[in-house]
């Protein structure tokens, strides 16, 4: 691959178009590395032209945006320092009220132009540091997903089933991953790819989901088994044994 060859692979990996991508960089050179609140508002006002956003987004310092066009913000979305969204093409839908917090990478990265690739996440959703999710083969997330830190969801996987080739060159397969609404995914879970994750239900810490989990489901372990259904009296006792409390985002997303 020549010079010219490769400087074409790395601009469209930034942006849907050379004169966009100069816009995009001159803007986030000058204001992404703003701190505090005046560097949040300026962004606000700024970025609301390079994504499509409702409202003015409310995104922190040192945030990195690939083809920030292809990137949708409902209302009140945040974005925290450090946090990386790469929407190449099928791009990235963020619903209302959806929080990302410190080192949050939304990963698209479509290359290889599969059919289903995008990142779809429902409202009121919180995706807890260091979070990863990986694209290419469709991610969608209902509403009110929670996740907790470091939690790994990758809708791809490498082909390695011939021994004589290096696993580079036998491609990908990408199959999708649905996260319906009201789950959450405890710290370090790992989702792979051509998972559904019912509605309402618990991932334990460190779990490894490599099979469906039906709605209310409550799972732990390495390959994740449901324990419980939610929907058990035991289960809601146990719940509900400790102080529960409550802030106020949860009383102003009521």
């Amino acid at each position: 691959m020549g010079m010219v060859q490769e400087l074409q692979y790395y601009l469209k990996g930034q942006s849907t178009s050379i004169p966009r991508y100069i816009v995009e960089q001159t803007v986030m050179t000058l204001l992404g590395g703003l701190p505090s609140l005046l560097g949040v508002g300026l962004r606000g006002i700024a970025y609301k032209a390079l994504l499509k956003a409702d409202g003015i987004p409310l995104i922190e310092h040192n945030v990195r945006l690939l083809s920030p066009a292809n990137i949708r913000l409902g209302e009140r979305v945040y974005i925290d320092a450090g946090c990386y969204l790469n929407a190449l093409p099928g791009g990235i839908s963020i619903g209302a009220g959806t929080s990302l917090m410190h080192g949050v990478i939304f990963h698209v990265f479509n290359y290889r132009d599969l059919p289903k690739a995008g990142i779809w996440v429902g409202k009121n959703c919180f995706f807890g540091e260091y979070t990863c999710i990986r694209g290419q083969g469709g991610v969608h997330i209902g509403d009110g997903v929670y996740t907790g830190t470091q939690v790994q969801i990758a809708a791809v996987n490498h082909v390695y089933s011939d021994p004589d080739k290096y696993i580079k060159d036998q491609g990908i397969t990408a199959e999708g991953i649905t996260i319906e609404d009201d789950v959450w995914l405890a710290s370090n879970v790992v989702v792979v790819d051509g998972v559904t994750i019912g509605k309402g239900s618990v991932v334990g810490a460190g779990a490894v989901v490599n099979k469906n989990l039906p709605p209310y489901s409550v799972a732990v372990g390495v390959p994740a088994r449901v324990v419980k259904d939610r929907r058990e009296a035991s289960a809601v006792r146990k719940a509900v044994e400790g102080q529960v409390h409550f802030g106020q985002l949860e009383d102003m997303r009521k």
